[in-house]
């Protein structure tokens, strides 16, 4: 397969650009999955069993990920994929009208901005972005380019926790104060793995893309890139952005806080992981916060309630008249001095993440990006608040933000972590 430069792809993305046909009602939405780890296999199945799209392209720098993929698309009836190691070529081919990006972290930008500016639509995995800067050039470029795109937190999309949120609106517990996200995910030891010889079939230089370039190790390339800052940010990038964007929603949609501080470090282990597995951190909006806390490590109980065996996520409403519980099973509300269980529902037994895609599925027909549940200025804003978090661990202080410039007051050291330095040609 001839490589792309970065001229031949974008005059290809122009053309495909303005090609971009406008679907019909019965028109199938041609996708193509890019990153098919993981994540990426919950992707095949929830697009193989929505009938009005059809997967029509299967792109990993991993050649093993793909044949796998393309084995298990077969085998649910659809017809075989065309394959690609390379991104830009899926994003010019005009059969593929929407992607759906399930990459490392450090990848989700830069590819949903290719593939608006060849006239796609993106479904990109959480969080939105790497850091705060390619979360505004998402939103800029989405809208420059009329392009959906939705963001993997499929909370939003799921029955139980908007019923929650719209009590919470209502005022089932008085005014809320705190906005509490819990990510109590047990994480063993990643242990260490050395630098070795680039597997066959795969493409390690894509595979880093913007980050430095490394030597190969396992640790860097199968799920753990999450636990180094060249590619992941940590627990609270990874399963805590879900809470988090759950805090925000709950509190009424709030955005940037004035001022952000966290705490914490990785306890315990000695291994190959950069990230915390134990941290604390608090958003101020005056007269209200967000706090955040990750315990990857054996942990207690949490409002009154058990931690579930190894792995806790939820969020905890704290307000003037009483508390609100919700997680992934349902919610319950507590209301008065007492703390009288006054409301509790359970979750229905729906696919979330399908009910997400085909929210999302609606909006690239329908053409008006305020239908989707996680449209990409929500996503980007709660994946900010994640990086700020880490800004503040990484600088180890408290630090004022101005919420205009989106930029840390009088603090150049935190300002750099804000952006990267991007390996060329992957700068975004």
């Amino acid at each position: 397969m001839s490589k792309l430069t970065r001229r031949s792809f974008f005059q290809g993305a122009a053309l495909a650009a303005s090609a971009t046909r406008v679907m019909g009602a019965n028109d199938r939405i041609g996708i193509g999955l890019v990153g098919i780890g993981g994540r990426g296999s919950a992707h095949l199945s929830a697009y193989a069993a929505i009938s009005e799209c059809q997967i029509r392209g299967l792109c990993d720098v991993n050649q093993a990920a793909r044949e796998r993929a393309q084995t298990r698309l077969t085998a649910t009836g659809a017809l075989q994929a065309k394959e690609y190691a390379d991104m830009r070529e899926m994003f010019a081919d005009q059969h593929i009208d929407a992607v759906s990006i399930a990459t490392p972290n450090h990848w989700h930008a830069l590819a949903t901005i290719w593939a608006c500016e060849a006239g796609k639509d993106v479904y990109v995995e959480k969080p939105a972005s790497y850091n705060v800067y390619e979360g505004s050039r998402m939103i800029e470029t989405a809208r420059k380019h009329r392009r959906m795109v939705q963001v993997g937190s499929q909370s939003r999309s799921t029955p139980h926790k908007i019923r929650a949120m719209a009590l919470l609106k209502e005022g089932v517990i008085g005014q809320v104060y705190q906005a509490k996200g819990l990510c109590f995910k047990r994480r063993k030891s990643i242990g260490k793995t050395p630098a070795e010889p680039v597997p066959p079939g795969v493409d390690w230089d894509l595979f880093l893309g913007p980050a430095p370039m490394r030597p190969f190790t396992q640790n860097r390339f199968k799920y753990n890139w999450h636990w180094f800052w060249d590619t992941g940010n940590g627990d609270i990038g990874n399963q805590g952005v879900h809470e988090m964007d759950i805090c925000r929603w709950g509190l009424g949609e709030v955005t940037w806080p004035s001022s952000v501080v966290s705490t914490g470090g990785k306890y315990v282990y000695d291994d190959d992981q950069e990230t915390p597995n134990t941290q604390l951190c608090s958003f101020d909006y005056g007269g209200r916060e967000i706090v955040f806390e990750v315990r990857g490590l054996p942990t207690g109980p949490e409002g009154g309630l058990p931690v579930k065996p190894g792995n806790t996520v939820a969020n905890l409403f704290l307000g003037s008249d009483g508390w609100m519980w919700v997680d992934g099973s349902g919610f319950k509300v507590y209301q008065g001095e007492s703390h009288e269980l006054a409301i509790e529902e359970k979750a229905e037994r729906d696919d979330s993440t399908r009910q997400h895609m085909q929210n999302f599925l609606s909006a690239c027909r329908s053409r008006n990006h305020q239908e989707m549940t996680a449209e990409i200025e929500i996503g980007a804003i709660s994946a900010g608040l994640c990086h700020l978090a880490n800004i503040s661990y990484r600088v180890g202080r408290r630090l004022q933000f101005d919420r205009t410039r989106l930029k840390f007051v009088g603090d150049p050291e935190a300002d750099r972590l804000l952006t990267r330095d991007y390996r060329k040609p992957y700068v975004v």
